[in-house]
């Protein structure tokens, strides 16, 4: 089994369920610490540092990398079209946070 050693966002609450992003050689894991699944979507580096390129630009993913869907009910589901069926799921308010964290350059080492 493999061991993750999981960051959040420094804008993520002491105890608060956030998104949390690890590492592994050639990979790039992503999961909601809150999701009762416990989905973890894994994509590569260079993807993920299309993704932190993205939100930091305040733009949309690629639909051909990372996709990024928000309900109208506020839930958030970001999922790799190379991982079909592989969803992270989160709420609107713990996404922000993520993002935060991305704008503020926390998880840049994580990118190819």
């Amino acid at each position: 089994m493999v061991e993750y050693t999981w960051q959040k966002s420094s804008f993520c609450g002491e105890g608060d369920s956030c998104i949390h992003v690890a590492a592994t050689p050639g990979a790039v894991h992503l999961t909601e610490s809150g999701d009762p699944t416990g989905s973890i979507l894994t994509v590569t580096p260079t993807t993920f540092g299309a993704l932190l390129t993205a939100l930091k630009s305040n733009s949309r993913p690629s639909a051909t990398e990372v996709t990024v869907a928000t309900s109208d009910g506020g839930t958030v589901r970001v999922h790799a079209t190379g991982a079909p069926g592989t969803a992270v799921t989160t709420d609107h308010h713990k996404w922000e946070t993520f993002v935060r964290g991305v704008r503020a350059e926390e998880f840049d080492h994580f990118a190819s």
